[in-house]
Parts: C-alpha cells; sequence; structure tokens
C-alpha cells in the first residue's frame, strides 16, 4: 500500500463524501420526515413499514466515492453496475450527491425539502422501488435477480473502447450459475477495439441468513480461483476506515493503470497476448458503519445487518434511540450546510457533465442509438415460382441478409450477432463470409473463423452470457440478435423476464430513450429435432412470452423464407420491443413470393385464398395455421380434402403475428371482433394447426364469438428420435389427423367423408408400419408438391 495514495485533506473529504452517502442511505430506508435531525427523532418521524437493504450499502457507497476520484484523476469514461441491486439505497445515494438524480427529478431538489422527498419516496407508495431500478440514473442494471451484473458489464463494453464498466459483484450473486460463468468473459474482449470491465467482487461475508462460499475460503485459494479465471485480483481487505481508503485507492489506481497499460500495447503496439485484466476482491463487514449490536445480538459483520437492522420503534420504542443515534454517528451537521445542501468542498469530489456515472449517456443507450443501415430485405428474397416450391432452409435464405446486416455496420460496429455455439448450425453460415467470431483464448490452425474482433458472439456455450451480453450491448446503444435452439432458450427465462420487466418500466419514464428491440431468433425447433430427439423438442417459450406486457412483446412465426426476411427486417427497425421470431432451417416448401410476403407480413394474419376452395363465399371449414410445419400440414390436408371431397368449401388462414389472435384490448396487434369474425366466421368449425402447445391459442381467443368452435392441434409432449413426419403424427398434428378434424367437425351431420376417414386412418397405421421397416417417410409424404391451381 502505498501511504501517499490519498493526501490526507483529500481522504477526509472522502470519508466525509462517504459519510453523507451512508447517512442519505439510512435515512431512505427509515426517515419520514425530520431529514437533517434539526430535532429530536420522533416516532412520527419513522416509516410505518420498514423496507430495504442495509447490508450492502455501505459498501457500494465506498466504492462509488473512491470511483468518483479515479474518474476526475483520469478523466475516465465510467458506468457503474450495481449486481446487488438490492443496495438501492447507494446508487440513489450517490447520483443524488452528484447532481444527476435532481437534474432528471427536479422536484427531488438539493434542499432540505428534496432530502424529505428523497427519504420518502424510497420503498413507499407511489415512490420508487428498493432496487436499482430503471428509475435510477445510470443504472443499466437493477439486480432484483442476481448474476446477471458481468455479463450486462461486458456486453455494454463490446465495440466502446473508451468505456470502462465498474461492475460490483456481491458475494451471494458470485455463487449464482450465470455470475460463475461470466468470469471467463474475458476471453471475449478485445483490448483493441472494446472497453474494459472492472470487476469489484464485493465479499461482505453474508448473504440473507448464510455465510457466502468466497469469503469462507482462504485468501490463498481464493487468489489462486480467480487467477485460474485468468484475472488478476487486487485485494483490499479490513474494516478501519482509513485503512481502507488507503488501500482502495492504491487498488484502483493499480487498476486503472493497468487498463491504460493493456489497451494502449493492443492498440498502439499491435499486441496480440491476451491479456489478464485485473479486479478487486473488497472484502469488507456486512453492514460496514452500522448498529454494533441490537437487541443484544451483534449485527454489523453479520447477516443480521442484510435488510433492515433496526427494527420498526413502533414495535420496540428503544429502537427510536438507537436510530437516532446511529444517524447520528454520521455526523450530518458536517455534511450539510442550514438548507440542506451539501457542502462545497465535497459537491467538489464529484465529476461533472457526463462524467458523473449518473449522468453517462451509456446507461440511457437509447440517446446514443443510431439506426441500423440495412439492405434491401427484399434483394435476398427466394424464388417461389409457384407455391410449394422447394426452398433451402428458411434461415439459409436470411443468413445472406444478417451478412449484409452486419457488413454494412462494421465501422463502427452497431449490430453483433450472439449464440451458443449454433450459428452456423441455425443456417446462419453466411455471417462468416464478412466477419469472424470473436475469440481472445488459443487458436489453432483447424479452428474455424475465430478472431480478436468479430461481430459473431458464439463460441461459449452459455444461454445466459448470450442474453447477458445481447442486454448489455442493447442497453448502452447497439443492435442485435440471439440465435438459439428452440428447446434451450428456456435457460434464459428468468432473464428475459428481468429484461422485458426492464422495458416495461423504462418506457414509462420520459428521459430513458427508448433502445433496439431484444430479437431472438429461435431455429432447430420443435418439429425438425430428427437426430435429437426428445430431450430438444419444447416451444413452450412462447408461451412464456405472452404472459408480459403487451406493450413489450411480440411473437412471429413466418411460413416460408420471404415471410422470414420481412419479419426480420421489421424486428431489426424496432425500439423497445423483445422479438421472438421462430423459423425453421431445414429444406421446405415456399409458399409466397417477395410482394406477397409483405402483404401477408404487414396483415400479420390472412386468408390464403389460392389455397382455399371456398371462392370467397361463406366457408364451411376454416383451416388455421401458424407455424412452418403446422402451414406444410395443413396445405397437404387441404389438398387431399379438396381432391376427395371437392365439393367442401375450405378457407385457408394463415397467422404470421401470434398476437393478432388477441382482442386489441389485450395486444396492440390484436383484430378487431368484426375482422376476427371476417376470417374465422361466427360459427363455422375451425381447425387449427399449431407450432407450439394447443392452450396458447386458446388462451389468445378465448373471448372471440367462436372460441367453442376452435379445435386446435399441436404440440402435446411427444416425441423421440424419429423422421419429421412422425414428429407431427405423434402429436396428431400431421395432414391425416387435420384431414380427419374436418370430416369429424364440418361433415358429421352428412355422413360424407366416412370413406375417406377411413383411407387416412389406414395410412396412418401404414406409415407406422414404413418408418419402424425403412427409417425414413413414405415416399408419398417426402416427395408431397402442392399442385392445385391457384
Amino acid at each position: 500500500m502505498n501511504p501517499a495514495t490519498l493526501a490526507p485533506d483529500l481522504l477526509r473529504k472522502m470519508d466525509a463524501y462517504w459519510r453523507a452517502a451512508n447517512y442519505l442511505s439510512v435515512g431512505q430506508i427509515y426517515l419520514f420526515d425530520n431529514p437533517l435531525l434539526k430535532r429530536p427523532l420522533l416516532l412520527s418521524d419513522v416509516k410505518p413499514m420498514l423496507l430495504g437493504h442495509w447490508g450492502t450499502t455501505p459498501g457500494q457507497n465506498f466504492i462509488y466515492v473512491h470511483l468518483n476520484r479515479v474518474i476526475r484523476e483520469y478523466d475516465l469514461d465510467m458506468i457503474y453496475v450495481c449486481g446487488p441491486g438490492h443496495g438501492g439505497p447507494a446508487v440513489v445515494a450517490n447520483t443524488y450527491l452528484e447532481g444527476s438524480y435532481s437534474e432528471i427529478y427536479p422536484h427531488i431538489s438539493q434542499d432540505e425539502a428534496g432530502l424529505q422527498k428523497l427519504f420518502l419516496q424510497f420503498s413507499f407508495p407511489g415512490g420508487i422501488p428498493s432496487h436499482a431500478s430503471p428509475e435510477c440514473p445510470g443504472s443499466i442494471h437493477e439486480g432484483g435477480e442476481l448474476g446477471y451484473s458481468l455479463s450486462h458489464a461486458f456486453g455494454a463494453v463490446f465495440d466502446n473502447p473508451s468505456l470502462i464498466v465498474a461492475c460490483v459483484v456481491g458475494d451471494g450473486e458470485a455463487e449464482t450459475g450465470p455470475l460463475a460463468t461470466a468470469w471467463h468473459s474475458n476471453k471475449f474482449l478485445d483490448p483493441a477495439s472494446d472497453g474494459a470491465v472492472l470487476p469489484i467482487l464485493h465479499l461482505n461475508g453474508y448473504k440473507i441468513a448464510n455465510p457466502s462460499v468466497l469469503a469462507r475460503i482462504t485468501h490463498e485459494e481464493l487468489e489462486q480461483l480467480f487467477l485460474g479465471y485468468g484475472w488478476s485480483p487486487l485485494f483490499v481487505e479490513g474494516s478501519d476506515p482509513a485503512l481502507m481508503h488507503e488501500a482502495m485507492a492504491s487498488a484502483l489506481d493499480s487498476a486503472v493503470l493497468q487498463i491504460k497499460a493493456i489497451q494502449h500495447r493492443a492498440r498502439a503496439d499491435g499486441e496480440l497476448a491476451r491479456p489478464r485484466w485485473p479486479m478487486i476482491v473488497l472484502s469488507s463487514p456486512k453492514g460496514w458503519t452500522g448498529p454494533k449490536v441490537v437487541d443484544g445480538k451483534p449485527i454489523e459483520g453479520t447477516f443480521r445487518s442484510h435488510q433492515v437492522p433496526v427494527s420498526a420503534p413502533s414495535a420496540q420504542p428503544a429502537h427510536l434511540q438507537l436510530l437516532e443515534d446511529w444517524l447520528k454517528s454520521y455526523r450530518p451537521e458536517e455534511l450539510f450546510d442550514e438548507k440542506g445542501r451539501l457542502n462545497a468542498e465535497l459537491a467538489a469530489l464529484a465529476p461533472h457533465g457526463e462524467r458523473r456515472m449518473g449522468a453517462n449517456l451509456h446507461a440511457n443507450g437509447g440517446a446514443l442509438l443510431r439506426d441500423l443501415q440495412l439492405p434491401d430485405f427484399r434483394a435476398y428474397a427466394a424464388p417461389v415460382p409457384a407455391p410449394g416450391s422447394q426452398g433451402i432452409g428458411d434461415t439459409r435464405v436470411l443468413g445472406p441478409f444478417l451478412r449484409d446486416v452486419a457488413k454494412r455496420n462494421e465501422t463502427p460496429r452497431n449490430f453483433r450477432v450472439f449464440g451458443p455455439d449454433e450459428t452456423a448450425s441455425n443456417g446462419l453460415a453466411a455471417l462468416f463470409d464478412v466477419t469472424s467470431r470473436q475469440w481472445d483464448a488459443a487458436i489453432l490452425p483447424d479452428d474455424e473463423f475465430l478472431a480478436r474482433s468479430g461481430g459473431v458472439v458464439d463460441s461459449m456455450l452459455s444461454e445466459h452470457q448470450c442474453q447477458g451480453w445481447l442486454e448489455g450491448y442493447l442497453l448502452t446503444g447497439r443492435h442485435g440478435l440471439f440465435n438459439c435452439y428452440e428447446a434451450f432458450i428456456h435457460i434464459v427465462d428468468s432473464m428475459f423476464n428481468q429484461h422485458a420487466k426492464w422495458l416495461k418500466v423504462s418506457a414509462q419514464l420520459p428521459w430513458r430513450h427508448p433502445v433496439a428491440s431484444l430479437n431472438y431468433l429461435l431455429a432447430s425447433h420443435v418439429w425438425r429435432q430428427d437426430h435429437n430427439g426428445f430431450s430438444h423438442q419444447d416451444p413452450g417459450f412462447i408461451d412464456h412470452v405472452t404472459n408480459k406486457k403487451a406493450g413489450v412483446v411480440r411473437v412471429y412465426l413466418p411460413p416460408d423464407a420471404n415471410c422470414l426476411l420481412s419479419v426480420m427486417d421489421h424486428c431489426l427497425r424496432s425500439r423497445h420491443y423483445v422479438n421472438v421470431v421462430i423459423a425453421g432451417k431445414h429444406p421446405a416448401p415456399q409458399w409466397l413470393d417477395m410482394p406477397a410476403a409483405v402483404e401477408h407480413c404487414a396483415a400479420g394474419i390472412g386468408i390464403w385464398s389460392w389455397a382455399s376452395s371456398d371462392a370467397g363465399r361463406e366457408p364451411d371449414v376454416v383451416m388455421a395455421c401458424c407455424g412452418d410445419v403446422p402451414t406444410l400440414e395443413t396445405l397437404a390436408a387441404v389438398s387431399i380434402l379438396r381432391e376427395h371431397l371437392p365439393a367442401l368449401k375450405i378457407r385457408v388462414v394463415n397467422v404470421v403475428d401470434l398476437m393478432r389472435l388477441q382482442p386489441p384490448g389485450e395486444h396492440p396487434h390484436g383484430l378487431s371482433d368484426a375482422d376476427f369474425d371476417a376470417l374465422f366466421t361466427r360459427d363455422k368449425p375451425v381447425i387449427f394447426a399449431f407450432h407450439a402447445y394447443p392452450s396458447l391459442i386458446h388462451k389468445l381467443t378465448y373471448r372471440r364469438t367462436n372460441h367453442h368452435n376452435i379445435h386446435v392441434r399441436g404440440y402435446k409432449e411427444e416425441g423421440t428420435t424419429t423422421t419429421p413426419f412422425d414428429m407431427t403424427v405423434l402429436n396428431d398434428m400431421d395432414r391425416f389427423h387435420l384431414a380427419i378434424d374436418v370430416i369429424d367437425r364440418a361433415l358429421q351431420l352428412s355422413g360424407k367423408g366416412s370413406a375417406l376417414k377411413q383411407r387416412l386412418e389406414a395410412k396412418l397405421i401404414e406409415h407406422r408400419q414404413y418408418i419402424n421397416r425403412n427409417g425414413q417417410d413414405m415416399p408419398e409424404i417426402r416427395n408431397w408438391r402442392w399442385t392445385h391451381k391457384t
């Protein structure tokens, strides 16, 4: 430790600033009134319901004041990610002290009246949440659910060469799977073209009620752990404030200088060796500077300081004096003037303007967002001389479009594709014509498309990291796409939840600029897992997505490649949504030429008159489909019915935008009842072939007039390693079952179609015998083509 790191006067001021932040934090948790303790504390000055988390907060206040110093000293472009987001009092307190909070919320003024409002609003009805939520300036990470801070931090610095993200990782958070994996993100950072992440592992010893693992292993083991991860750990350990200030200042100076040296060697000297980036391990008492003992039990340095260490004085009268003593221990009269403003010499410690972490535009990424330069998607159209023409695979048609999106937005890079080792597998290998997989570990001669810098990040088999990196990338003002196997996107269900909640709340904040949408492309889907089988078959992510606020979520199931191109162009242009697009990668029939696809996707749903036999009249039956394989099976069933029952009037309805099925009061894309009835009729049977679980269609349409006539076929949790067509048969969504459904529901009173029904039932038996004997689908299935005149 360098004893001269901080001059005595600077140390005094920084400690006072820390006390001010701690005072404001305690005030937020406890105080209803009397914000500067100008009179003795009364029971009426204390909130009736005490909510918040104290334990992590003083350590985060300590970190923030020290980050302010290095920002000023080295003119750093830095944002703060609060991993233990329940330390919300700290980030609110510090953004208030630096002035950025009052600039956004003028009613929370920098005086005594503003202090009272600052305290009252925290965890109070009509106020703000207790976490580092979207309402808090400078935050891109709420931290309500632990585990994603370091992933967000790395996503933020990709293609941001000037940015440093100080990422505080809580010791409880460090025990989660996503965070434990995120330490490997240093193998994907290019010091020449990316910024830097400075992780600060905050070890205060405890979680809610238990010790934390990393705080209970030896110093040697902890150091070896992070050396093994490829980091260079700097340790700051203790509890004496004066010594800890010196140690932290020294560690931060060392870390900043190491980062600058690494970047200089890469940018000026072209050094290619993977660097060992610095990190800080801060070990301090949980609830540092808080009450030592309450009701005879130790508090500071124990799990008991995690939330509200002094319980409500209304139930324990002696606690009122304890609380007052605790607040006075920070000597507020030395920190604030008579009007309640932070003393000028302390306010001068904060950075200025956009160098303040609460005012840094990277933490309000929509303000930095530039439109993508997109080629005309129509130029990539798959040829469709007639409906049913064979295609190469829908995502393989999309690949060249994404390739050129990446190329057009390369300098400076504004677009990345993320995926867990599946970009080529999902049919997007064309991307590697113009960019590489970013990778900063060893590269061997037989490796493909690996480079220190690249627009694809898919060399880590972790859906958590791909999701977290992309979220950080989007929230700091860039664009991206996450491609994944459909079944395994469930791994990030909870991460999706948190991002959707962030979008929902931030959309209501006028000062938060909209960010680019989070776009999922789910390929290798449930119906074509021929070689993987049951473990890879689950289409339920869209059920999960549709539970979120209608203002945020969109779900698209394009039936062919041209529709996929149109949908993806729309999604990449959109703002502040989560778009889920599901498409196949295997060769499949193509139905619409590009003009027809554009028109169909713009409507989101429509009658395919070329496939229908109702001639625009009232149909006998509506055959609806949503998804590529359901569309194929529906049209094959229509073909059978048109051949054998030519008098039957069939209407074919295809759905691209799933949310069109809901009423407009439930979703902005919803169809009016009149428009829905015009498509699906008010009283005719509807046979609906759906990509996912049938219950979702019923959930979306239960309010519709004709809902009782809607019969849905979809995935019903039957699967194995089998042929493509047999997957549909196992789930009763094949052409034969669909045609039988029509006969049973549209012709049940006439008796017509009984002979055809017997033939179809025989075909199902023949199918089973054939695949068990030959290991592939029958030729009439493999070679089926749409032959009816349009």
